[in-house]
């Protein structure tokens, strides 16, 4: 009988990690469901039931994650929200 031998080579593989940041948005007592619920469609790209699912959790917990990715890629989004009248911070 033959040994067959097997030679496994281990690869260092360098993996980038790039931190997720999220949009926080917090609740106020100015700003109505409705306009919450469509800013979160227009600005965040949330469906019509996303947007209204956030919206409830901001009034009953205080804040709700709306958006998650790249700072730069929320920066912008962000400061719409902000420009719109919300309450809103990137983590």
């Amino acid at each position: 009988m033959s040994t067959i031998e097997k030679i496994q080579e281990e690869l260092d593989v360098l993996v980038q990690e790039t931190r997720k940041h999220e949009i926080i948005l917090h609740n106020d007592d100015v700003n109505t469901f409705d306009f919450v619920i469509d800013s979160l469609i227009t600005v965040c790209e949330h469906t019509p039931e996303q947007a209204e699912q956030c919206t409830i959790l901001v009034h009953y917990k205080g804040k709700c994650a709306v958006k998650t990715g790249d700072y730069k890629e929320l920066e912008s989004k962000c400061t719409r929200l902000l420009d719109l009248g919300l309450s809103a911070e990137i983590v």
